[in-house]
């Protein structure tokens, strides 16, 4: 039955009305060497996720060399409600948003408005006096040191500013990231925290990118909201990212679920204390916006086309490979101990393998990606012209693991 069933939805791609597919080219799989019977056997296994209560739904795209050849939706988007999850369902990006912001960041790169390797305190001179945690490990406000060098741009796109998470103790405590204040309110609240280390000695992932943001406003003297409207989304006519979801939106929405152990059963989970169909007042370059599979995938093919997508051209080519090599340098590698980040380096504002080897899933040489914390990933595989998208909601984002093994039943569907 699930079989059939894919085969009618890849039919449907040939069919799919340009308001949901936003004219990405749609192809078998065969024709651009996948298998049709892999790729639902993929499908199939998301199922038994779903029935397994590790996810409530979820939405699934791959496209190869340019084309799209596997749409899925799956399951529901509101259990309660007993709503399907549509096709255009909207998602919480959380990490996901920060490749968006980078790419904005980079934009006014080219545009000669700022330099990689300038101080972040020529233009928020709140971070000029900082200093540093004695203790990374221990962070107390009162046992501090003089800072050793200068946060850099180039320092806020790799995650080695020094700068730590929105949800590490000391940063709760001093309520650094409140979706209740102001971007400026909030820069102002990471420069007045000590780092945890000086910039450039360690990857540490946290909130830099939404100090980015901070600096795409100040660079392009817009709202970082009106920004990305105006030069990534309308251009990229990505219709559905957005920072809340308003009342056209609203009933789109996927609902963050979490399992109880105890009665293996999904519930309704609430992340943010502000929900994502309020508009907040922090507009949050790192981990704020809402999107859907089909609008991720149009800005996935962007950079897999070396910048440029239906003749509209975002970045260079020159600028995406900048952005899409390793910049964290030999003495911060590696950057985990285990899983994927061992096998992993950061460009500016993606994941870059490394080290294929390292990885428990499929990557290709040159691929970038990242995740976002309640169950969407992204990857963009150079090597093999693939581009995967996977959105569910869930909390914490594992799924059982949905997303691994989706990667892996799609890269073993590659018959060419």
């Amino acid at each position: 039955m699930r079989r059939r069933q894919t085969a009618m939805t890849l039919a449907w791609l040939t069919l799919v009305s340009p308001a949901l597919a936003q004219d990405l080219q749609r192809a078998t799989p065969e024709s651009v060497g996948l298998s049709s019977a892999g790729l639902s056997d993929a499908t199939d296994a998301l199922q038994a996720h779903i029935n397994a209560a590790h996810i409530s739904g979820v939405v699934a795209a791959v496209a190869r060399n340019g084309k799209l050849v596997y749409f899925e939706a799956l399951g529901q988007r509101d259990r309660e409600q007993g709503a399907a999850m549509p096709a255009d369902a909207i998602f919480r990006l959380y990490s996901m948003t920060r490749p968006i912001t980078s790419t904005a960041a980079m934009m006014l790169w080219e545009e000669g408005k700022f330099q990689l390797d300038d101080p972040i305190s020529t233009y928020l001179p709140q971070f000029a006096d900082q200093r540093v945690f004695l203790d990374a490990s221990a962070p107390d406000m009162s046992r501090t040191r003089a800072r050793s060098g200068d946060i850099t741009v180039r320092h806020l796109l790799t995650h080695s500013s020094g700068i730590g998470g929105r949800s590490s103790p000391i940063y709760r405590a001093e309520q650094v990231r409140l979706r209740s204040i102001t971007l400026p309110q909030m820069v102002d609240n990471a420069a007045r925290v000590p780092l945890f280390e000086d910039p450039g000695t360690r990857f540490r992932y946290g909130i830099s990118t939404t100090v980015l943001g901070r600096l795409v406003e100040i660079w392009s003297g817009q709202a970082l909201e009106d920004f990305l409207q105006q030069r990534v989304f309308g251009p990229l006519d990505m219709t559905d990212t957005v920072f809340w979801a308003d009342p056209e939106r609203a009933d789109r929405l996927s609902t963050v679920y979490r399992l109880d152990d105890g009665s293996g059963e999904l519930h309704p989970y609430a992340i943010e204390s502000v929900p994502f169909t309020e508009r907040p007042t922090l507009i949050e370059g790192g981990v704020g916006l809402l999107s859907s599979v089909m609008d991720y995938l149009r800005f996935s093919q962007m950079f897999l086309n070396g910048g440029v997508l239906d003749g509209t051209r975002v970045l260079r080519a020159d600028t995406v490979a900048l952005m899409t090599r390793n910049h964290v340098p030999e003495s911060v590698l590696p950057l985990g101990t285990r899983g994927y980040m061992s096998g992993s380096g950061w460009g500016l504002g993606f994941n870059i393998v490394l080290d294929a080897g390292r990885y428990t899933f499929p990557v290709g040489e040159g691929e970038y990606w990242w995740d976002g914390s309640s169950g969407t990933r992204f990857s963009i595989d150079p090597e093999h012209g693939i581009i995967t998208i996977i959105m569910a909601a869930v909390s914490p984002s594992r799924g059982g693991g949905f997303r691994e093994e989706f990667k892996d039943l799609v890269y073993e569907a590659i018959v060419d």
